[in-house]
This record gives structure tokens, sequence and C-alpha cells, in this order.
């Protein structure tokens, strides 16, 4: 097959070099001292006050002498001060995710050689990681959210890795992997700082935007797009604790929490997960809920179900679905207002080049990270050439990108015909009484799923609840070609959850874990069925 290539035309963009956002927000600063920076649930942050928290809190850094620095807390003011602050003092930043396990969070601090921990809930950080922390009373700043935010130097034990890091590496995000063990991506401000500029771009950012950070700022799109993007814009960033946003653990949601703050907010942006769009979109219908202030909703991490950019558009949402990795700063396409095509994930951005290898897989070349700490500590240099996704894919005439599955979660059936299983999923998924699925059938005559269906439909008793996942089965299955198809499932009531590891923070199934667990009953659903077959 024909290797297929294709560079984004789509988003333009300013020849001139960009500003950062610590440069946006000096001149932003000087241009509108009074302008709100970040909104938070106590008060309004001008750009002048943001710009002076990020000095002092800069000096206290690098008073402390800090190269490394892991970042533990909520989102809010405290977080994006210390971020920026370590970048205005040349300190590697290491955001921790809220989800990972106490091993994973001592792992990280051990294995990349972190010497300062900023944070306002040490206590969380567990039993390991708090044995390290030599007692500070040295706070981020002088305004009451920074006074909570501590400064913790930790005191490293023998046989802790101190790894050389690339040399322009100014930020460790980590992924929890498949294995449990995080791996960290090393990222340069330039690299950063172009994937942000191509954003604003394409986006169309404006000083009246308002950002609202739905996802943790961890996440690397988050961190970007909602600081970093909003700051170059002159727009407002509204920072508030994830629980004042419905948020509860690493997966439970009160949606209508959600929909109030929205509705106070009143955000021209956010950017979001499928099964929180699933919640927004669940709300419109079943709570009636209307906004006219949102114009773009961008959505990754995960693919949305076929039809879901149509339903949620035709439900007053103003979807964008894209694509990305954190090996190339979060983002490598996106739909835009111009350059819409739903069921795919956009062309690529300006600041990467894709194609598609002999099997289909995306290889990304452009901006990329400047190297791995990988899980044992060692530092290793992105192998030459482009960045292999994992993800199989395929162009357009014009040029849009679809995702079609994972390379890895790619099987063949026993009657060797290749099945995505992530595309049967979505499918499934999008079924008002399916919450979420999982697909089997490598080397087996027919294909089957694990449902976990909505709470709603679990309320209705054990009956009703398989008679709606069945009707919805068929139903699905009537769209499928017939290789695809599922022939059996069972339902469970357990959830695949972050918290119980069967899930990623971004929504992605773990599913070597998830088989492990329901190997016996996916067997038995061949075994009861083995008639049929002959």
């Amino acid at each position: 097959m024909k290797r297929q290539r294709r560079r984004a035309r789509c988003h333009g963009g300013d020849a001139r070099e960009p500003p950062d956002s610590l440069t946006a927000l000096g001149q932003w600063a000087c241009s509108r001292p009074n302008g709100i920076a970040v909104r938070t649930e106590r008060r309004d942050v001008s750009f002048s006050e943001l710009q002076q928290m990020v000095t002092e809190a800069a000096s206290l850094l690098d008073a402390a002498s800090c190269k490394r620095c892991a970042i533990f807390m909520d989102n809010g003011l405290g977080w994006i001060v210390a971020d920026l602050a370590l970048r205005k003092a040349n300190c590697v930043s290491v955001p921790l995710p809220g989800y990972f396990l106490e091993a994973q969070i001592d792992h990280v601090l051990r294995r990349a050689g972190v010497d300062l921990v900023v944070t306002d809930v040490p206590e969380r950080l567990g039993r390991l990681a708090m044995a390290r922390l030599i007692p500070s009373q040295t706070t981020l700043g002088k305004d009451l959210e920074l006074q909570r935010v501590r400064l913790f130097r930790l005191d490293h034990k023998t046989g802790d890795a101190h790894p050389s890091l690339p040399p322009h590496a100014r930020k460790l995000t980590f992924t929890s992997g498949t294995t449990g063990q995080p791996k960290g991506v090393c990222l340069s401000d330039a690299v950063i700082d172009r994937v942000a500029h191509t954003l604003l771009v394409a986006t169309e950012g404006i000083s009246h935007d308002r950002h609202l950070s739905i996802l943790p700022y961890p996440a690397l799109l988050e961190n970007i797009a909602g600081i970093d993007v909003t700051l170059m814009a002159g727009a407002e960033i509204c920072a508030l604790p994830l629980a004042s946003l419905g948020f509860t653990g690493s997966s439970g949601l009160e949606p209508q929490h959600l929909i109030t703050a929205l509705d106070r907010y009143q955000p021209s942006s956010i950017v979001t997960v499928p099964q929180i769009l699933k919640v927004l979109m669940q709300m419109v219908h079943k709570a009636s809920w209307r906004q006219d202030y949102l114009r773009h909703v961008a959505v990754g991490g995960a693919s949305l179900p076929l039809g879901a950019v149509e339903q949620a558009r035709g439900l007053g949402l103003p979807v964008f679905e894209g694509y990305g990795l954190s090996e190339c700063g979060s983002v490598v396409s996106l739909n835009t207002r111009t350059h819409n095509r739903p069921g795919s994930v956009g062309r690529v951005m300006p600041h990467c080049d894709v194609r598609l290898a002999e099997d289909g897989e995306v290889l990304v070349d452009g901006s990329s990270a400047v190297g791995y700490l990988e899980p044992n500590g060692d530092v290793s240099d992105l192998a030459s050439g482009p960045i292999a996704t994992g993800d199989i894919g395929r162009f357009d005439d014009d040029g849009y990108l679809y995702l079609l599955g994972r390379k890895k979660n790619m099987f063949i059936t026993a009657y060797g015909r290749n099945v995505a299983p992530d595309w049967v999923e979505c499918e499934l998924t999008a079924m008002p009484s399916i919450g979420q699925a999982i697909v089997f059938g490598e080397a087996r005559p027919w294909n089957v799923a694990v449902i976990v269906p909505r709470s709603e439909a679990l309320a209705k008793g054990n009956d009703a609840c398989r008679d709606l996942v069945a009707g919805e089965v068929a139903a699905v299955n009537d769209r499928l070609p017939d290789y695809a198809r599922i022939r059996r499932w069972l339902t469970i009531d357990q959830p695949f959850l972050t918290s119980n590891g069967l899930m990623t923070w971004n929504g992605r199934l773990r599913r070597q874990q998830i088989a492990a667990i329901y190997q016996n009953r996916i067997d038995f659903l061949y075994e009861e069925d083995a008639a049929d077959v002959f």
C-alpha cells in the first residue's frame, strides 16, 4: 500500500515569532494591568497581580536552588503561579497527577531526581513520599491562596536516581502507562510554545475569551490550552478546585454541579474528554440545559462514537474533536471553526507532519519531546525519524485524519478478520443504556463484550436492564459488518475507573487488567455457545 502523507495547510498562522506565555503575561500586565487574568472562587486576579506573584515565587525557587520541582495540588491559582514561576526560574516542572497511587508518586519523586515539592496537600502524597519531605513553613506567596501552598525540600535516600535530563527539558509530563510504572516525557519550552501558538491561531483566541479548566492541570492539554494559550490571548483563566465542578475522586462526577459552574462563569471555551461530553449531552436531554456562551468545546483523549459530534452540535454544544500525544506537545490535529469535518480528528496542525505507515499506523514528525525518562530512571532519546503513535488511521482526499483504533488493540478473529475493538466500543457506548464496553475476540470465532450499563438502566432491575442492553447491542450490530458484531456479552455493575486501575485519566481502558479479571466469565461465554459453531 502506498504511504499517505498530508501536511497541514488549513490553520495558517502568524509568521512572526510568537511570545511565550511568560512574555505575554508581561505584555498584558503593561497594556492591561487591571484586566482579569485568573478567576478563582475567592477573587479575581489581574495581569499585574499575577505577574508580581510569579516573579516573587520564582525568586523563592531561585533562593532554594531548585532544579526540579514537582507540583502536587488541585486546579487553582497556586498551580498556575507555580507552573509559571518554575519556567521563569528555569526549573524543570514535574506535574503529579492526583490519580497517581502512592507508589507511583514515590516512584516519580525518586526516579526524576525531584529536589522540591510544591503542594497544599502534603498528606495526600502518601506515606512513602511524606517520609522524605523536610518540614517547611516557606509558602509560595503572600496571597491568601498562595499562603496555603508550601515548598518542601525532598530528602533523597541512597539509591535514588539523579538522571541527567536532556539540556532543553523544562517539563516532565508523566503517563501511567500499561504497566503501572509512570514514564516521563521530556518537553522543551520551545515545543510547548509552538503548540500553544498554533492552538491560539487555530481556535481564534481573543482577549474577550474566558476558559474554564475542567480537566486537571497535570493533563498536558489542559496545562497548555488552559494556561499558556489563554495567557497568550490575554483572556481569562477560570481556575476552580475540581470538587467545585462536581468531580469526586478520580472518576466521579456530579453533573448538576458542573452545569452550575458553567452557567456561573459562562466560559467561551473548555477542553474535555468523551465521557464528560457525554454527561453534558445528557444534561441537555434530561435537564433541558441550554447555553449560549460556549464557542469552542475541544474533545480529545479518546475516540468519540460515530455521529457524536453532529449530535452534540444539534444540542447546542460547539464540539471540535482533535488528536494528540504527549510526545508532540499534546496536539497533532484538530477540527476548527473554518475547517471542520465531524467524524475526523481534523487536519494536521502546522507544527507537525503526519504520514501513514504501510500498515496504516500514524507516524508524526515535527515538534516533539526531547527525550524520555524511563520507569527505571534511565534517560533515552527519541528514536531518529517519526514517532510511531500506535494508532491506525487514514486520510480523506481533503487531508482530514480519521482514527480507526489502537494498533496494539487490533485483534484477528479465528476467521482471519481484523477487528478494531475501539470502533465497536464507541458504537456501543453511544447507546443510552450502555455506559462502558470492552470488546474481545482474538483468535475466537466471534466477538464478545463486557458491558457496564448506565446507573439509570441498572436501577430498573436485572431483567429490564438486560432487555435494554440486548436491544441496544442488536441495534449496534445492525450497523456493523458481520465480523465486527457482538454475539455474546456479559453485564457488570462495577465501572472501569482510574481508582480501580481499569482506566486511564483520559478514558482509555486498561485491556489487559480487565481481561485478567473477567477471563473466566469471558471463556464461559464461548463455552456456553460453542455448540452453535458446528
